[in-house]
């Protein structure tokens, strides 16, 4: 008798074609809900992730994940006041966990011109300890700057949105006129060669940075060599970054504020967490309509086999034994659909990620093509979850078998 309920359920799944029921339309249009609940699931959760991730990636590669810059009311992109570079926590934060990297930059707005055209840019100043790994994957043609040269270099990184609308190719050079604090004066003149151009898709970076040696602004703005715009400070985990933006502020100096990404860039970081609140949304639509469909295609089966419920009840078996059967049925039936689901809806993520078939506007989502990120342990959570939550809201539908009387099912026809 122990047997009895797989036995049972494996005859009822492996009927032949032939034998037409009522069922069959039913089971086949559950397990295609199933199949595209799973494969909507995969793609919102890997495309959701993927958004998420990438814009937190290229925010933090312009920027650091905590910025450390004056106390002032300066809230432009560009350095005002310098901060000393010999500071306690610089080169090597040392004071808090999670640190991982920490450079000091300086901006400054300037314009370029040519003979057509102008443009406004900031310049980012940078020296040897910044981070240009961050930037590698942005670069589209040339190379980095070489800053680590014993006099001021030329050489900057622009971005192909710039270099397109000032019609500039690798190689070129232009004028870039930095006014002063006295408007009366003439600006300062800086020429500089192109040798790298990169495309983060972020267009409010691209339409505005241009990277070049830290020591041409020092020398414009007659700071020395020890004196920097702001500190931008790298975590190893960003879902800590409120912590750590606390604590790397109670270990500053009370003359410099700090200031964390998810605080610089607010609007964007709201928006991020209404993607998310959609995806969690699509989750429960889709299992919903899973779990319709599902419950529909077992009250089908129970209705069509009264009479077998009869017949095993009339030979001894308990209700939860013919309710496994039937449990078991559409565990199968679940477990089918995840199956094609994941096939296709994985394989779709894939040529996703590695052809980048799926292209997106760079002005509304920060990017050009729909990131995906991949990862077993949300795959793995979505199947498990889905099989559970079936499983058990089909314990109601199947409650229905113990009110099968087994005299009126035997009749029943």
């Amino acid at each position: 008798m122990m047997n009895l309920p797989y036995f049972i359920a494996k005859r009822l799944t492996s009927e032949k074609k032939e034998e037409a029921s009522i069922s069959s339309p039913i089971l086949t249009i559950a397990v295609i809900a199933i199949a595209l609940g799973i494969i909507m699931m995969l793609v919102s959760v890997a495309t959701g992730i993927g958004l998420r991730e990438k814009i937190r990636e290229k925010i933090s590669a312009f920027n650091g994940h905590i910025i450390i810059s004056n106390y002032d009311n300066n809230q432009s992109e560009v350095s005002l006041t310098p901060i000393d570079k010999n500071q306690d926590f610089y080169p090597n934060f040392t004071s808090v966990n999670g640190v991982n990297h920490i450079q000091a930059v300086i901006t400054k707005a300037g314009v370029i011109r040519t003979e057509t055209t102008f443009e406004g840019i900031i310049f980012k100043g940078v020296g040897t300890d910044y981070k240009f790994k961050n930037l590698d994957e942005y670069l589209v043609e040339g190379r980095i700057p070489n800053v680590t040269q014993e006099r001021e270099n030329a050489e900057v990184l622009i971005s192909e949105y710039l270099a397109k609308r000032m019609e500039f190719s690798l190689g070129d050079k232009f004028t870039t006129h930095f006014l002063k604090d006295d408007p009366s004066e003439r600006p300062n003149l800086r020429q500089f060669e192109i040798v790298g151009i990169y495309n983060s898709g972020f267009q409010e970076f691209d339409a505005n940075f241009v990277f070049g040696d830290i020591r041409h602004l020092q020398r414009m703005n007659r700071w020395s060599e020890n004196q920097i715009g702001n500190f931008e400070v790298f975590i190893n985990d960003f879902n800590q970054i409120s912590q750590k933006g606390l604590e790397v502020h109670s270990q500053t100096p009370s003359t410099l504020d700090t200031q964390t990404i998810a605080e610089k860039y607010y609007s964007i970081f709201d928006w991020l967490k209404i993607t998310d609140s959609n995806i969690y949304l699509i989750i429960i639509l889709m299992l919903l309509v899973g779990i319709i469909n599902i419950a529909v295609a077992l009250l089908v089966m129970i209705l069509e086999r009264t009479q077998m419920i009869g017949i095993l009840k009339a030979m001894g078996s308990d209700n939860w034994n013919i309710r496994k059967i039937f449990l078991y049925n559409a565990f199968y039936l679940i477990t089918r659909g995840l199956f094609w689901g994941n096939l296709i809806g994985l394989g779709i993520l894939l040529i996703q990620k590695y052809f980048g078939i799926v292209k997106l506007d760079p002005k509304s989502y920060y990017v050009n093509t729909a990131p995906v990120y991949l990862h077993w342990d949300y795959v793995l959570a979505l199947n498990i979850g889905t099989i559970l939550v079936c499983l058990i809201v089909l314990l109601i539908p199947s409650y229905i078998i113990t009110k099968i009387s087994p005299v009126k099912a035997i009749r029943f026809e």
